[in-house]
């Protein structure tokens, strides 16, 4: 049985750090530049150096994307990415362009290559291809079914590793490769500016009608026609081990520290207790099932692992987002008179109950006793984004654990 590796992302170094303390075996991140998240904070040099130090000092390995479908101007500044990608020195690069992978193995010979999903990777001869070609790793297509997985393991060589998505968002073009955007606004998902077009609310127009929009009709609000469910695997890790995956791979490179620590704590706990004892990963389920809804998500569905979706796995009333907590920040260090660092996220009050996330997996339940600004100056709340203040809650603090405060019920 393949012990499997829990694969989280991280959008900036504070995710980063807060990915490895939650459970992480690796992280993956993106570059200034030639990754699928354009939008995403993405690292600098520094950053993805400090980066690698602090996942290396915890023993968690660190992947960098470079996943765009490049064109011809592109190619020159892949080449120099990859020279100045030697003094960070990451585990791995993430790659699903051929020219860019020919690249990364002329500049970087020593680096392990893995082949992004955005390569469409659906059966054992590609698997076997990227092999001869150098990669160490294939990112399976999202498309396809364990019974497929199955048999992509049975015949690729057992050193070629698996890496497979198991929880996070979806999207509705195969295996990612999306030209919707591109279309309406200009903006290339494949080069990493996608605007979620899948996401928004359509209508008909008939052609002898024109200007005249027909709603197809689900409720009164109308329909989300391309709006997919997220992906949600918690309840079936011992099928994904048996599959011979070697890589659980978590979506979410666009994602707060409260989302990347709510989903790695609860895959780390679930592989841990069954790798302990399959009775125990049973005995825990209606831990994993609550706590992985603690998160913004879009309600969840297990894709294409059993076969092909039902119209279940579709979102037809709307493209709201469930969410049960609100994120505060994360806990930074202690000053010499007891009050712990926070850049604020959201505004909390002095009096207010919240809750401290621990790495263990503990959520305690606290008051808000003290909240003093950079300055010194005590203040009732904390109104301002990102401001940097100095909290008390009344109990010992960890630098990384999270702070949140549940919702009666709320939507995106």
């Amino acid at each position: 049985m393949r012990v499997p590796e829990l694969l989280v992302p991280a959008s900036s170094l504070e995710v980063l750090k807060v990915a490895v303390i939650f459970g992480a075996d690796a992280v993956y991140i993106g570059g200034e530049v030639f990754g699928l998240r354009a939008k995403a904070k993405n690292f600098t040099l520094e950053e993805m150096a400090e980066g690698v130090e602090f996942a290396h000092a915890h023993g968690v390995k660190v992947y960098v994307t470079a996943n765009i479908l490049a064109h011809n101007s592109d190619l020159a500044g892949v080449r120099t990415y990859f020279e100045e990608l030697k003094t960070v020195a990451p585990d791995a690069l993430i790659i699903s362009d051929p020219g860019v992978f020919v690249i990364a193995r002329e500049v970087l010979p020593d680096m392990e290559l893995h082949v992004s999903t955005q390569a469409n990777n659906t059966n054992y001869g590609t698997y076997r291809f990227w092999q001869q070609q150098g990669a160490k790793r294939v990112v399976s297509a999202r498309e396809l079914s364990l019974q497929e997985i199955r048999e992509i393991r049975a015949n690729i060589p057992d050193d070629l590793e698996i890496e497979t998505f198991i929880h996070g968002a979806m999207c509705i073009s195969y295996s990612g490769r999306c030209l919707l955007s591109n279309y309406f606004t200009g903006r290339d998902a494949n080069q990493g500016a996608c605007t979620h077009p899948c996401r928004w609310k359509y209508a008909v127009m008939e052609e002898s009608r024109p200007g005249e929009y027909l709603p197809v009709y689900e409720n009164e609000r109308g329909t989300y026609i391309f709006n997919s469910k997220d992906l949600c695997m918690i309840e079936y890790i011992p099928e994904l081990i048996e599959a011979g995956i070697d890589s659980f791979k978590i979506e979410g490179r666009m994602k707060t520290a409260l989302y990347v620590a709510t989903v790695a704590r609860t895959y780390r706990r679930a592989i841990d207790d069954y790798l302990q004892l399959p009775e125990l990963y049973r005995e825990h389920m209606p831990w994993y099932l609550d706590q992985i809804s603690n998160c913004t998500y879009r309600q969840f569905t297990t894709g294409f692992f059993f076969g092909k979706p039902s119209e279940e796995a579709q979102i037809y009333d709307s493209n709201t987002y469930v969410r049960e907590y609100t994120y505060l920040g994360v806990v930074g260090a202690k000053n010499e008179a007891g009050l712990y660092a926070i850049e604020q996220r959201n505004k909390f009050s002095i009096g207010e109950q919240i809750e401290v996330m621990k790495p263990n997996g503990d959520n305690l339940e606290v008051v808000v006793q003290r909240i003093v600004d950079e300055d010194g100056k005590d203040q009732t709340s904390a109104p301002h984004p990102k401001q940097k203040l100095w909290i008390d809650l009344g109990c010992p603090l960890d630098t990384y654990d999270i702070l949140r405060r549940k919702e009666e019920e709320s939507h995106e």
